[in-house]
């Protein structure tokens, strides 16, 4: 009998892990698959976008590196738009991950009066859409008279409630001992972040600035509503400008589609060391 439970255990282990390995590679398919097809895309003529659209279809006969060498010996704007999204992207992550990380700092290691109802309403902020808040923001930049400017589309998201929510749960987990003795070691509280904090939290920058800077990276909306000067746009609407059924633009199109994916993949290759490690402490403590 203990035999037969012992063999019914393992034939339901190996039956869950044949699942998962089943399950996993349907969706690393699933995820290969459209940056496979904007690959094999990008050697074809921009026309056969046009006319046939996204598909799998190679014809030899048909691709070439005529979009490689529009992308990098053509008369165009893309790498203006390129840098804007590198720049918007690197000074977003910074200030988001620099402001929020204090905010988030001080709801997990300080006790203050009405504490618990700023957190509440980081929390609301959390389930707001940015549809919703959109037309008091756009009236805020304006009346500060920010518009058409990049501070317009880095100010209204450095202090963002899902980063100050991260941070505050996984500093949650450090113990106030640690803050103690720096205190008693004479260090100021800013000494005590910048020395003690900050080395413990690496895990949780590398999570937020992958997650942040796909954000930037990839944000359309906002910059389409204050950003008026084309010699300023970021990629997301540089990119869109090429969309139109006059002019031969689909293939500078898709060529660029292809290098905007390039810096979120580096990026997450950077931080993948600490990425799951930070996700993971950041959910564990309430």
């Amino acid at each position: 009998m203990k035999e037969r439970n012992t063999s019914n255990l393992q034939f339901k282990r190996t039956a869950a892990a044949a699942a998962l390995i089943v399950l996993f590679s349907i969706l690393a398919i699933l995820i290969i698959l459209p940056i496979w097809v904007l690959f094999v895309a990008s050697f074809k003529p921009g026309s056969d976008l046009l006319q046939y659209g996204l598909n799998l279809d190679i014809r030899v006969s048909r691709m070439s590196l005529d979009n490689y060498v529009l992308l990098f010996a053509g008369q165009h704007e893309y790498w203006k738009w390129f840098f804007n999204s590198i720049s918007l992207t690197v000074v977003t992550v910074v200030s988001t991950l620099f402001i929020s990380s204090f905010v988030g700092y001080g709801f997990a290691a300080y006790e203050f009066k009405g504490k618990k109802v700023l957190f509440v309403i980081v929390l609301l902020i959390l389930s707001i859409p940015l549809e919703v808040v959109m037309l008091p923001l756009y009236k805020q930049m304006s009346g500060w008279k920010m518009m058409d400017s990049y501070a317009a589309v880095i100010l209204p998201f450095v202090a963002h409630a899902s980063t100050i929510f991260f941070f505050r749960q996984y500093l949650m987990s450090i113990p106030g001992s640690l803050l103690e003795a720096g205190r008693i070691d004479g260090a100021t509280e800013y000494g005590i972040f910048y020395r003690l904090i900050v080395p413990l939290m690496k895990p949780a920058f590398s999570a937020m600035a992958i997650l942040n800077g796909m954000n930037a990276w990839n944000n359309y909306l906002w910059p389409l509503l204050v950003i008026r000067s084309s010699e300023k746009y970021p990629l997301t609407l540089g990119l869109n400008t090429l969309i139109n059924p006059y002019g031969d633009n689909y293939s500078l199109l898709i060529v660029g589609s292809v290098f905007s994916v390039i810096p979120i993949f580096l990026l997450f290759v950077a931080f993948q060391k600490y990425f799951i490690e930070g996700m993971m402490a950041g959910a564990v403590k309430g």
